[in-house]
């Protein structure tokens, strides 16, 4: 594959669908599912989607957590079921956990119990990239260093090959990939968006907004786990 030039890049930022913590407004729910709605708010992803860039897209990457894992299956199946038969399954990332130090922030662990959880529609995705502190909340999982992990997961995206990657993760890491820190870009759930690199070398892999936002007719704008905290 011939790398692509980053500035030309089509990035397409995912927030998970509705999850029990966002409804409940409750942070301590351990690493929170998504609701009915959730899932609803996911087929409808998936429809308006299908015809686009699962058609397109080149590497589809998720947040370890639940929501964003189950979004990603029904969202972008066809994405999914694509790059599988093409050898490139759904990478895993660690770095792209939600900030907060909460238990809906917090991965499930051990990776058995992660993959056979809801009943175990996760267990064709593959673990191995997670690291062994992948649930720790410490080091740079660590809430005081998301800006440092968006970091990362932005130079991570851009020293990829693939000129169009599909990413599902949460509200609060999205706006540190995005902004460098907490904003108050508005993320709905099920909402994508998509970016590209300001440069092609600059030090922190700066993103900026290329094109409109998708969303679901049925997507909210419930708070993310910062925000319920305040």
């Amino acid at each position: 594959m011939t790398r692509t030039d980053p500035t030309s890049k089509r990035i397409h930022l995912t927030r998970h669908a509705q999850a029990e913590h966002n409804v409940d407004n409750d942070y301590t729910i351990a690493d929170a599912p998504l609701t009915e709605l959730g899932r609803k708010q996911s087929r409808e992803l998936n429809e308006m989607t299908k015809n686009g860039v699962q058609k397109t897209a080149e590497l589809l990457v998720s947040s370890p957590l639940r929501r964003p894992m189950e979004t990603m299956l029904l969202g972008y199946p066809n994405l999914k079921e694509r790059l599988d038969k093409a050898g490139k399954p759904v990478i895993l990332l660690d770095t792209l956990q939600e900030v907060g130090p909460y238990p809906c922030d917090t991965p499930t662990s051990p990776i058995s119990a992660l993959s056979s959880s809801n009943n175990g529609i996760f267990s064709s995705l593959d673990f191995s990239t997670l690291s062994p502190t992948y649930a720790s909340k410490k080091g740079i999982y660590a809430p005081e260093r998301g800006s440092e992990r968006a970091r990362l997961v932005r130079k991570w995206l851009r020293d990829r090959d693939e000129g169009e990657i599909v990413v599902v993760a949460h509200g609060d890491i999205l706006r540190y990939i995005v902004d460098g820190g907490q904003s108050s870009r508005p993320w709905g759930n099920a909402e994508s968006k998509v970016f590209t690199f300001v440069s092609a070398s600059d030090e922190d892999a700066k993103l900026k907004q290329v094109d409109d936002k998708v969303a679901p007719p049925d997507s909210t704008d419930e708070q993310t786990s910062s925000e319920m905290a305040k």
